[in-house]
């Protein structure tokens, strides 16, 4: 057995395959597979960027001499500002999200741009947005004695069916930005999604949106907000998404209108859960605000629902990538990666703090019914295969979808999913 020359060049992968043994070693990582008994130096193509859950190199290092882009001190919780923005389908929202991000300088302007922050498939092929995303944007506004700010938006579904996930968001935000389409005016989800930040008691920043298109009735529909939901027309401010026109004014509302977080930063740590996904080599990502105190990579945290313990492995911010941070202090969004390996251990709205503290639990996020039922009925046992590998899948990776199989003897076996929304957000579920 070769069980030597653990220090291998960095280069390149070294493979020494000695008796049904493959040792490989690329960048502090050791891979051990069955092969047969051959010792030659394998050149093949590597990942260049490789996720791993243990690793002993550079990647995997999580103490202080480690370099970060961020500093999350830097930001007292009065220079921080989080705000969603709300509208009906297709009046603007990732548009006006894209214009955001280039202004204050988190993506470079580009004429590609487009819905950056839709990231499903599913989304960019219909345009529309489904899940809703999170991005932390640092504004240094020219002439104020207290920037850097920072500013983190999350850009939140228009349609009906998704309204769950607006929801989740105006609850850990402090403002919105309430976004109207000057051609179509005040619709349907307008209305619903402003009675939820005012019962939410939100700062609420009228938009008015697609001020270039030939018929946009833009003192028409000004008025109709003013009469509607009782706003002054001075306060509409007016944008063109497409154009980047206004977008400096919308800053600098957010900035002095929406009121920063409250929280203590000395106090102990307690995070509220706002939303999960599923990476294959790291396992859980939470999206966590930090409500009060500082998290940092190595602590131990505990679950308010299931009072299990887990070890934060890293912490940063979206911007829109994930950047790794040294720490996430009270008001700030980021995500954490713990030792969570499914998704059915975070719950949505669940308070995270440390082990050893003993705080309060933040109030519960009221959950959603699933209201959606969809099944899937594969015709031989090749497709009844593939049909439950791709609902495992699913539901690993959504913690909202429930997925069983089931067998009923006038339709047959399939599998039965639940899904909180109506049938088309099933069908844009199944197809992300």
């Amino acid at each position: 057995m070769c069980f030597g020359f653990a220090h291998v060049l960095h280069a390149a992968p070294l493979v020494f395959r000695c008796h049904a043994l493959r040792i490989v070693h690329y960048r502090g990582v050791v891979h051990l597979r069955t092969v047969r008994n051959e010792c030659v130096p394998n050149w093949r193509r590597w990942p260049s960027q490789s996720r791993r859950l243990c690793s002993t190199g550079p990647a995997a290092n999580t103490g202080k001499d480690r370099k970060y882009d961020v500093d999350p001190s830097q930001f007292a919780q009065k220079v921080v500002r989080n705000f969603c923005i709300i509208a009906h389908v297709d009046h603007g929202k990732s548009t006006l999200s894209d214009r955001l991000l280039e202004f204050t300088g988190t993506i470079k302007t580009s004429k590609e741009n487009q819905q950056v922050l839709d990231r499903l498939p599913v989304e960019r092929e219909r345009g529309i947005t489904v899940k809703a995303q999170t991005v932390s944007m640092v504004y240094d506004r020219p002439g104020d004695p207290d920037s850097p700010y920072l500013l983190n938006l999350i850009d939140t579904p228009g349609h009906v069916d998704f309204s769950y996930e607006v929801l989740r968001s105006v609850a850990v935000c402090q403002g919105v930005i309430l976004l109207v389409d000057a051609n179509q005016g005040i619709q349907a989800q307008t209305v619903a999604n402003f009675n939820i930040a005012f019962c939410s008691d939100l700062v609420i920043i009228p938009v008015l949106n697609k001020i270039d298109l030939k018929n946009a009735n833009v003192e028409g529909v000004t008025q109709q907000i003013e009469n509607l939901f009782g706003i002054d027309k001075k306060d509409v401010l007016k944008v063109s998404a497409k154009q980047g026109t206004g977008i400096e004014e919308l800053v600098n509302a957010v900035i002095e209108r929406i009121p920063p977080p409250s929280g203590n930063v000395d106090a102990p740590f307690r995070g509220f859960l706002l939303d999960s996904w599923y990476d294959r080599y790291r396992g859980v990502i939470a999206l966590v605000i930090a409500i009060d105190g500082i998290l940092r990579p190595g602590d131990e945290i505990v679950s308010h629902t299931t009072g299990t313990t887990y070890t934060v492995r890293d912490v940063g911010f979206m911007k829109p990538l994930e950047t790794p941070t040294a720490m996430l202090c009270a008001g700030q969004t980021g995500y954490v990666v713990a030792n969570m390996r499914s998704p059915k251990e975070a719950h949505i709205g669940d308070t995270l703090s440390h082990k050893s503290d003993e705080v309060k639990t933040l109030p519960k996020f009221q959950g959603v019914k699933a209201h959606g039922f969809c099944r899937n009925l594969p015709r031989g046992p090749v497709q009844k295969q593939r049909t439950q590998k791709c609902s495992r899948t699913a539901s690993s990776q959504r913690s909202e979808r429930t997925s069983y199989y089931r067998v009923q003897p006038r339709v047959g076996s399939g599998v039965a999913s639940r899904i909180p929304g109506t049938p088309s957000h099933g069908c844009l579920l199944s197809e992300a």
